[in-house]
């Protein structure tokens, strides 16, 4: 493992050598294992929260979003480290790593949101409105949210891949400290960079991957045509062959971005990475299949003393599964809980 912020504060008991496990040092490998691999998790059952996004649009309802709510007892709720756990591209609040990493919160005492972005983890009928990667208003309205019914006193906010540039694109954004209940961020494999991070996803090798969020991400706005004709009647979806495509046509579309260009560059959270002000942790494998940083956004990260960047030569894409015995071999999960007790825990 190479960390480019080896500082003193940041060499503690949670940052320990990523190795990984066997017959899994490839790229590609350890992206699928890491995401189809079996976990048995079993969870308390969730309390749902809906949080309101958007108004009505084209005569349809507001747009919501679901959170599956896990709370402490309430003598000590308020107090306790509340983790905000934001998904990927095409995942939800059952996604495999927001079970782990909510199942491990849960037992070192903090309170857990698993937010859906709009119309993931089933929700297409209490969304008419798309997600997308610049969508942080969604994160702001779910602390804000949180905040106001709990009187909640220290937040983390988790967001892995498209998740991770939602909730550091929200940091940026609330760098004036108007919340200060948020005390802490991590990004695993955040997108940061989405131009280079687009055409790398459909380089030869990475066409797999592509091809499962492009069939899975039409087969969505077919529904969503079906559900909301009014909005996505005319929706160009033939058009679409690449991710490329379906920014230019969708996002950009329905998103209010020019283009797909405009859209990658309004809503990238590299543009922030030099005005993070809480402790924030990125954990990004350098063999990583599609998502790219950028020179300059490592130079930001690297240049602020709140960011501790830590980079691992293998890994895959949010993934890092680990060989021996460190806890069940989700290194990621582990670093990241361990450097949030350490820098944002209230209890």
């Amino acid at each position: 493992m190479s960390s480019t912020l080896l500082t003193e504060q940041s060499l503690r008991q949670w940052l320990t050598d990523f190795r990984p496990r066997r017959f899994l040092a490839n790229a590609h490998l350890q992206t699928l294992a890491g995401n189809f691999l079996r976990r048995d998790i079993t969870l308390p059952q969730p309390q749902r929260m809906l949080v309101e996004v958007e108004g009505p649009v084209a005569g349809y309802g507001s747009t919501l979003v679901a959170c599956d709510c896990h709370w402490q007892p309430e003598e000590v709720r308020k107090q306790r480290l509340t983790m905000v756990l934001v998904h990927g591209l095409e995942g939800s609040s059952n996604s495999r790593y927001v079970l782990g990493n909510t199942a491990r919160a849960l037992a070192a005492g903090c309170n857990v949101v698993r937010m859906n972005m709009r119309s993931c983890g089933g929700t297409d009928e209490i969304s008419p409105t798309i997600y997308h990667s610049g969508r942080s208003e969604d994160v702001a309205a779910v602390v804000r949210a949180i905040v106001e019914q709990h009187q909640l006193e220290s937040i983390a906010l988790v967001g892995y891949s498209m998740g991770g540039n939602l909730v550091l694109k929200y940091l940026g954004e609330a760098a004036d400290g108007s919340v200060p209940q948020v005390k802490a961020a991590v990004g695993v494999s955040p997108l940061m960079d989405l131009a280079v991070s687009s055409a790398a996803l459909h380089e030869p090798q990475n066409r797999i991957y592509e091809w499962h969020f492009l069939r899975s991400m039409t087969g969505r706005l077919r529904r969503k045509a079906a559900m909301y004709p009014r909005l996505y009647a005319d929706a160009a979806i033939d058009k679409i062959k690449t991710m490329r495509d379906f920014d230019q046509h969708i996002v950009a579309r329905y998103g209010n971005f020019a283009d797909a260009d405009d859209y990658y560059y309004s809503v990238a959270s590299s543009q922030y990475a030099a005005s993070f002000h809480v402790p924030t942790l990125i954990i990004h494998s350098l063999d990583d299949p599609f998502i790219r940083m950028l020179p300059e956004t490592r130079m930001a990260l690297e240049t602020n003393p709140a960011v501790t960047l830590i980079e691992t030569q293998k890994g895959g894409h949010c993934a890092f599964l680990a060989s021996g015995a460190n806890d069940d071999g989700r290194w990621a999960e582990t670093t990241l809980l361990g450097y949030l007790l350490e820098h944002a825990s209230g209890s």
